[in-house]
């Protein structure tokens, strides 16, 4: 019987690793004042409990200039008990730990440092923070290269099993390295060797510190993915030179934060940058990491199977689902509930100085809060819907030990996931969907699909408590012409009942517009698999291949009448929306109101002027509307009730699944 590659140790240095599984260094924003804090035990504890082989965390600043209070802190013993705390409840639970040390460099914003300036190689506005740098004085950089080492020892006498340096995306190793922020003209500027050098000097003197025996490894990149920056082959000369000086292992990160080229969002292909780690394989001789859109199982298994690489890198996969390593070794991956890259919770939330969440995980972060208490005093719980709230309740309800019911009167669970999963490239909100309905088959929860609930339901059902999820509605906006036969409502546009002529006009830009413009304007356009096809064979040339991956049969305008659309869509997402708009040659039409719809199109006012846009069908996404009706219901029979998701408040999905969670379980 062939071994899952997976679950198979993996030695760096003299450190055995149980799996192939790290759970790589993200900011989670859970430390305070640089101190380890019980929120951020109990995360990576239960990380270690769900079978990770390598937790890194991180990461840690080596001095004060690195990065804000929230991060960990390594610049000073005094952070050295808060360390030992959390390598001790990694370790206790079954995985290795290690520390991700690094200098911010350009991407420290000043607020987070006490308002000092922050350092770089060289003076550089900060594409991140739109502050200049301060450039390092030749006589400092000594200073910083021990730092790092000092660091690196704090981390080893805490009792981590390793230590890792980030020395990519734009950070200050990065930025020595790099020929767009490093413009010095001493031995550490200029020609790539000396661009190098403070690098390769950090990892000499970290092995120093350390000792030979020590597991220390390398989160570069693979890529850069800025224009005049660093690429792939320059990259991989600074891995050979990082390993000859040190290095045990190399984990390979791809683009730099301020990079625009989409590197972590579900329109990012599985795996895509898989290759990097493969042609890194190739060049040194120990052991390299891949990450960067390897959320399941199987994907990681491919990876190394095929000498991709060595070690897959899953963060928000193991943030959605802390058990993935221990449900795919004992014969349970179907049951893993996949992250989705969303962003909504996790990169979003740092955006907004808050802590890491999920969207998919109610409890991620909120680990001991979250612990649900058996109830003494067992109801009959009824959940009306099944969409995104109304399984998180559900499940959550009986979690609390309650006898539920859930009812979807349409034949599958999952509601709005299954609409926003329909544009390309946001397929994944629909395995969310499943994930979720495999949650609730695997749980306590009794379903009944096809079933709407009226009044003769209650009187068979007699619940002691009814959640209600009945969703939403979109709204029809109350202009002339909307009831021509040439206009359609957008969610009937995503799951295609009906069908758009070659002209579409879009009204309204939110987030259900944008999606819906890029869901119909790929459409006619070849699969990923006929574009390599094409490619490979030569049938038209790599900038013809271009053009036809981006122009469809249709031609679309999307109208809003405020100043920019998208608003309603995450940070870490939208600017990459609003680039495929532009690529696949979406006309956007802001501040500009519909005034009429006509057989021919739609007549708008733009300035005061109005002008008409020719449409053969026109699409209203003008938003949606709680549809909470049954209410009344529940009111005349005086059964106690509480309203949720979008039923309650239109929201994301985000908020969807966490008031679900919060209210089953509560009950």
């Amino acid at each position: 019987m062939i071994k899952d590659p997976v679950f198979q140790p993996l030695v760096i240095n003299k450190l055995e690793i149980k799996n192939r599984i790290c759970m790589p260094a993200m900011h989670l924003n859970m430390a305070e004042d640089f101190m380890v804090t019980d929120r951020l035990v109990q995360f990576y504890a239960e990380r270690a409990r769900g079978g990770a082989g390598l937790i890194t965390v991180g990461f840690a600043t080596v001095d004060e200039y690195s990065a804000g209070t929230t991060n960990i802190g390594a610049h000073r013993d005094d952070f050295i008990p808060g360390l030992s705390r959390l390598a001790a409840a990694i370790k206790e639970n079954g995985a290795r730990a290690a520390v991700q040390i690094n200098h911010g460099g350009k991407n420290t914003h000043s607020m987070m440092i006490g308002g000092k300036t922050p350092v770089a190689a060289s003076a550089v506005l900060s594409r991140m923070t739109r502050e200049t740098t301060r450039a390092l004085e030749t006589d400092e950089i000594p200073q910083v290269i021990d730092s790092f080492a000092q660091a690196a020892l704090r981390v080893k006498n805490a009792g981590y099993d390793a230590v890792e340096v980030l020395a990519g995306t734009g950070y200050l190793i990065s930025s020595f390295l790099s020929p767009l922020t490093n413009q010095r003209n001493d031995e550490w500027g200029g020609c790539f060797e000396n661009r190098m050098r403070f690098g390769v000097e950090v990892f000499k003197a970290i092995r120093k510190a350390v000792g030979p025996d020590y597991a220390l490894l390398v989160r570069m990149n693979g890529n850069d993915l800025m224009p005049e920056s660093v690429g792939r082959l320059d990259l991989q000369t600074f891995a050979r030179n990082l390993v000859a000086a040190g290095a045990d292992a190399v984990n390979i990160n791809v683009g730099w934060h301020d990079a625009r080229i989409p590197q972590i969002v579900t329109s990012v292909p599985r795996a895509a940058f898989g290759y990097l780690s493969k042609e890194m394989k190739e060049q040194i001789s120990v052991p390299v990491f891949t990450g960067h859109r390897v959320h399941n199982i199987e994907t990681a298994r491919v990876l190394i199977r095929d000498d991709v690489c060595d070690m897959v890198a899953m963060g928000r996969a193991l943030i959605a689902d802390p058990y993935m390593p221990e449900k795919a070794r004992t014969g349970r991956e179907k049951d893993v509930v996949h992250c989705i890259a969303c962003a909504q919770g996790c990169f979003d939330h740092l955006f907004e100085l808050q802590q890491v969440r999920c969207l998919c995980n109610p409890k991620a972060g909120r680990e001991s809060e979250c612990l649900i208490k058996k109830t003494t005093t067992p109801k009959k719980v009824m959940v009306i819907g099944g969409g995104a709230a109304g399984m998180s309740a559900a499940l959550a309800a009986d979690e609390r030990g309650h006898s539920v019911t859930l009812f979807e009167k349409s034949l599958e669970l999952g509601g709005q996931l299954h609409l926003a999963g329909a544009p390309p490239g946001r397929e994944e909100f629909r395995e969310l969907a499943v994930d979720l309905a495999r949650q609730v088959e695997l749980s306590g929860v009794t379903l009944k699909l096809g079933t709407p609930v009226d009044e003769a339901c209650l009187e068979v059902e007699k619940p002691d408590f009814v959640l209600l999820a009945t969703g939403a509605t979109p709204i029809t906006l109350p202009i002339p012409g909307v009831d021509l036969p040439n206009v359609v409502q957008a969610w009937d546009v995503l799951t295609e009942k009906v069908r758009c002529g070659k002209k579409v006009a879009i009204i309204g830009g939110g987030a259900v517009g944008v999606e819906v413009a890029l869901y119909l304007a790929e459409k006619g356009t070849p699969s990923g698999d006929a574009i390599k096809f094409l490619l490979i064979n030569g049938v038209e040339t790599p900038e013809d291949l271009l053009k036809i991956a981006t122009n469809g049969t249709k031609k679309v305008v999307l109208l809003e009448m405020l100043e920019k659309v998208g608003k309603d869509i995450g940070k870490s997402t939208r600017w990459v929306m609003m680039q495929d708009l532009s690529r696949f040659g979406v006309t956007v039409k802001t501040q500009t109101k519909a005034a009429e719809i006509t057989p021919t199109g739609v007549r708008v006012e733009i300035d005061g002027q109005i002008e008409e846009i020719q449409a053969d069908t026109v699409v209203l996404a003008s938003g949606s509307k709680s549809e909470n009706a049954f209410k009344m219901v529940l009111d005349q029979k005086n059964i106690p009730y509480e309203i949720i998701g979008d039923a309650r408040q239109i929201a994301l999905a985000y908020d969807a699944i966490h008031n679900g969670f919060e209210s089953g379980s509560k009950i």
